[in-house]
């Protein structure tokens, strides 16, 4: 089992090697053909003049060393910058595929989505979904995104046959229900379609 809760727990009289190296006992973990992320050269400086971000690496690469069954992660991604939190998702996936579980508890939902395969929402201590992630986007995927080649005639026949549509500039807002009713509208105007895109719902 490995664990990242609230604060990477490292020492910061030593560099991110050389606690990465503590933790496993042994050099071999970080000298072998897939290291845990903060093996890295840049991990040569104490940890007691590294940012928030900088501690994360290493107190994320801790929890994953000796590739646990179970990891528990408190907040993965605060303090990170844009490269470090797409190696640290894809390194989850990573893991996630050989066959370990993770739990991971965050506010940073958006990140979250992109690698989660099982959601949990809590409010006021009220669990108010548990569900995989693709049975919570296929129930909550009820818009559509559309482009025409005449936006202009697009929102008068809509308007006219009563077609619920939110307009901004040349893009329409529909409703999934609607669809074959618009294409079907759309074709006997000899107005074609040049964008028709699902509207994936957000965690927020």
């Amino acid at each position: 089992m490995g664990a990242l809760i609230e604060h990477p727990a490292i020492y910061p009289f030593l560099t991110g090697k050389q606690n990465l190296a503590l933790y496993a006992m042994t050099q071999r973990t970080c000298n072998n053909s897939r290291p845990p992320w903060g093996c890295a050269p840049t991990t040569h400086a104490k940890t007691k003049g590294h940012s928030l971000g900088m501690k994360q690496k290493p107190g994320i690469a801790i929890a994953l060393l000796n590739h646990p069954q179970l990891v528990i992660l408190d907040e993965p991604m605060n303090g990170l910058d844009v490269e470090s939190t797409i190696t640290a998702r894809r390194l989850i996936q990573q893991y996630a595929a050989a066959g370990t579980a993770l739990l991971i508890s965050s506010h940073i939902l958006n990140e979250l989505q992109k690698v989660m395969t099982q959601v949990i929402l809590i409010d006021h201590g009220q669990i108010i979904v548990d569900q995989p992630i693709n049975t919570f986007n296929q129930r909550h995927q009820r818009d559509y995104r559309l482009m025409t080649t005449n936006p202009q005639l697009t929102a008068q026949l809509l308007a006219q046959s009563h077609t619920a549509y939110q307009q901004a500039d040349a893009t329409f807002r529909v409703k999934r229900t609607d669809i074959l009713t618009i294409q079907d509208l759309l074709m006997a105007h000899h107005i074609y379609l040049q964008e028709l895109t699902p509207l994936r719902p957000i965690l927020e």
